[in-house]
């Protein structure tokens, strides 16, 4: 609060405002507070806020008399004691507010809605105010783009950057977490070995055939083997040296004697010929799920399920199965126009060949980003090795390991996901597929047409040795 004099004609006045004020001439006997000055004499108008202005001001009249000084002092009075009771209240209830026990947010139910504790009575103007929850967004993930048909065997992980590919390859991360294709194949292979066993079992008495000739893999008859599907020139084509007339062992009884004879319509089963010549051309599709025994076939589950599996996951189905069916089938027909002509052929190994040529396109196409390159290629050499050697135990065709691993190294070539850091690298693979598109079809062509028309066995002497160790049993591999 500021203390100013109503008068001040003489600076000495003002040397120490903090003394009592002399008598008022109109009430005798009291002293006026410095409070009560201001009250007093109001200062609307006037220059008396300022205790350094020292301007004159006209002396109020001596006509206001004693009454006017008494009354006016008495309103200013009671005018500022209200003041002070004022602030005094309003101090008070602002301590007894802050003073209260803070909120905590258990006080409050969480589910309560804003609307309807947004509006306070006491607010006023804002008790009629509302507030709407904002409403809820929901992220939608973004649709990927719907190819065509060949979009399934394209490489849809090639958005991505180069390293990040690099880096799945690098941890075994593919197309797809599981190999559905290759479970199903898995499925069917085990169904069809035990059909197999059980005719084997129905015409013999046993599902393993020990007469008259011992199976070494556990399972039926050569004569079962040809009734169920394997392949068979002689049931696909007129062959030289077997004519239509020439008498088989009929399958039904091993201790049938040599004159209880079937023809070979009958043992090629399926209906018989559907014509005048042996045309069971599908022969070279069935062998695919067939095998020779129990240990063909875990042999072959044991690579179909590992090694398969991992191609199926790298590659993506639909491209697999297209890898795993061409080496399949064009395994049956390379084996057709080198093999024995006598000796029934059946496996899957043709196919899962050709998903080991996957492996060699794979290793040699990412040279430069594979992890110890030359040991893989050391592991994949090896098992190259093994498998042709199983191919020389009998009822095993080495000519379909062969033939599928080179259809398979061209299908590869054309389908297989091949990561490219350099436009160079590239075009190379480009090239290669352009290249073994054409070469796919002309090897089935021409195989296919040589099998039905020529001698397949003349143009290569001793191709059948591929194959076949010479024993008296097999007539030095003659056939």
């Amino acid at each position: 609060m500021s203390y100013s004099a109503p008068y001040l004609d003489h600076p000495e006045s003002m040397k120490d405002v903090s003394k009592p004020l002399p008598p008022d001439p109109h009430s005798p006997g009291r002293a006026l507070e410095h409070d009560d000055f201001d009250n007093v004499y109001p200062t609307h108008g006037h220059a008396l806020d300022n205790p350094f202005d020292h301007t004159e001001h006209p002396q109020p009249s001596s006509s206001y008399g004693s009454t006017l000084h008494a009354e006016e002092a008495e309103t200013g009075y009671a005018d500022h004691q209200k003041g002070i009771s004022g602030s005094s209240d309003a101090l008070a209830d602002d301590f007894a507010y802050y003073s209260k026990q803070q909120a905590r947010p258990g006080d409050y139910d969480p589910d309560a809605s804003l609307v309807k504790n947004a509006g306070v009575p006491s607010r006023g103007y804002y008790e009629d105010l509302e507030y709407a929850e904002a409403p809820e967004t929901q992220s939608t993930p973004p649709v990927a783009a719907k190819g065509g048909f060949f979009s399934k065997f394209a490489d849809q992980s090639a958005r991505d950057p180069i390293d990040q590919r690099i880096e799945k390859k690098r941890r075994g991360i593919g197309r797809q977490r599981y190999p559905f294709v290759v479970w199903a194949i898995a499925v069917v292979i085990v169904a069809v070995l035990i059909y197999e066993l059980a005719v084997n079992g129905k015409q013999q008495g046993t599902p393993f055939s020990f007469k008259p000739f011992v199976n070494p893999m556990l399972g039926p008859s050569q004569s079962a083997l040809i009734f169920l599907g394997a392949r068979f020139p002689p049931c696909m084509k007129l062959v030289e040296g077997v004519p239509l007339t020439l008498q088989f062992g009929c399958m039904n009884n091993t201790d049938n004697p040599p004159t209880i004879l079937c023809s070979l319509e009958q043992i090629c089963g399926f209906g018989g010929f559907k014509g005048k010549e042996p045309n069971q051309w599908f022969r070279f599709i069935t062998p695919i799920f067939l095998h020779a025994g129990l240990i063909h076939a875990l042999l072959n589950l044991l690579a179909l399920l590992t090694l398969s599996a991992q191609v199926e996951r790298e590659m993506g189905s639909g491209a697999f199965l297209i890898v795993y069916s061409a080496a399949g089938i064009f395994g049956n027909v390379f084996g057709g126009n080198f093999s024995l002509v006598g000796a029934p052929s059946t496996g899957a190994s043709g196919a899962i060949f050709g998903t080991v040529a996957v492996q060699w396109v794979d290793l040699l196409s990412h040279w430069q980003i594979e992890d110890k390159p030359v040991r893989k290629l050391i592991t994949l050499i090896i098992e190259l090795i093994i498998g042709v050697a199983l191919g020389y135990i009998p009822g095993i065709d080495n000519f379909a390991h062969l033939g599928g691993f080179l259809m398979g190294i061209l299908t590869a070539t054309t389908f297989y996901p091949v990561i490219s850091r350099t436009k160079r690298h590239k075009l190379v693979m480009w090239g290669f597929r352009l290249l073994a598109i054409p070469l796919v079809v002309i090897l089935f062509v021409v195989l296919i047409r040589n099998f039905y028309t020529s001698d397949p066995y003349a143009a290569c002497g001793w191709c059948r040795y591929l194959s076949c160790i010479p024993t008296a049993q097999n007539n030095h591999c003659k056939g």
